[in-house]
């Protein structure tokens, strides 16, 4: 079977399209002329390097024509170490821009560190040249003279590039504040007198160098309300009258519990001797029994012992009959 020609030359055309595919699809040539109509000096030999060592040409060569387009003295190798490090290469050029158009010193080393450190490094030179306003929540602290006394406060503050990295961030500056509030409300002798000058707590708390260690700069400490709260001298001095009554009542029950104890304890002993008095008198009959036998006591004797008892049992009725009639 014969091919034509056409059929040759139509299967030549579409090998070289598709060659031509792969090629600008593998070599980015408009971003080489991109970069070339911005003044950046790169060889298509580098963006086909890039290609090889997995690195996105356009993650780097975007960046690095804003950067020339600022007046920054950057290249290729910086960006694509920080792309390869895992970084922000974009963000990190925008924040050198601003620095640098802010004349803030900041070099490509101390942003790359900055942004792989994980915090935000265009935010943090934003923030060094418009500072940020922090509200805090209302805080309780209580004044000596009992009373609680809540705070608002809002905290304004500029960031320490130099302290980005290891720096605490906005959660250490909200609790260190707190604390400085609460120490502040706790020296203070009446609450009245916090009321009455509200700038004693943001001098006081501004003067014990709270951003040290912080990767901000606190510039003012401004409060922006203040409540009254409970009477917590008055809560707690209820609370421990009621504890002293509860203890005073457990004592008295325990006392209560021994005496009735104790008077247990007497009527038994009663009762023991009313036993034993009891059994004794049972004896009394017996023994003159005995006595009769043995001829030791006479008839007479006997009759005039149960005269007398008849006696002594008539007058103890008398007695109580005018007893009850007095009664």
């Amino acid at each position: 079977m014969v091919i034509s020609n056409t059929a040759i030359a139509l299967i030549i055309a579409v090998v070289v399209i598709i060659l031509l595919a792969v090629f600008f699809s593998f070599v980015p040539v408009m971003l080489w002329i991109s970069a070339l109509a911005a003044g950046v000096r790169i060889s298509i030999f580098t963006l086909v390097g890039m290609r090889l060592r997995r690195v996105v040409p356009r993650m780097v060569i975007n960046p690095l024509i804003k950067a020339v387009k600022a007046g920054l003295d950057l290249n290729t190798n910086q960006l694509e170490s920080h792309y390869l490090a895992g970084g922000n290469v974009d963000r990190v050029v925008n924040a050198l821009i601003a620095a640098h158009r802010a004349n803030i010193e900041l070099s490509f080393e101390r942003c790359a560190a900055i942004d792989l450190a994980g915090r935000n490094v265009l935010e943090a030179v934003q923030m060094s040249v418009n500072p940020k306003v922090i509200e805090t929540p209302f805080i309780s602290g209580v004044a000596m003279d009992g009373i609680e006394v809540k705070v608002k406060a809002r905290i304004t503050v500029r960031a320490n590039i130099d302290r980005l990295v290891g720096g605490a961030g906005e959660e250490t500056v909200i609790a260190r504040v707190g604390e400085g509030i609460v120490s502040t409300l706790g020296s203070s002798n009446n609450h009245k007198k916090v009321l009455e000058n509200p700038d004693l707590i943001s001098r006081t708390v501004l003067a014990k160098g709270l951003d040290s260690g912080t990767a901000f700069e606190i510039l003012s400490i401004d409060i922006a309300d203040v409540d009254i709260g409970k009477n917590i001298g008055a809560h707690l001095q209820i609370e421990q009258a009621q504890a002293d009554k509860n203890i005073a009542q457990a004592k008295a029950e325990e006392r209560r519990a021994m005496a009735i104890a104790k008077e247990q304890e007497m009527k038994a002993q009663v009762q023991e001797m009313r036993a034993k008095v009891v059994e004794a008198e049972a004896q009394v009959p017996l023994a003159m029994a005995a006595a009769l036998r043995e001829g030791k006591i006479g008839v007479m004797d006997y009759l005039n012992f149960n005269n007398i008892k008849a006696d002594t049992d008539m007058r103890q009725s008398v007695s109580r009959l005018n007893k009850d009639d007095e009664n």
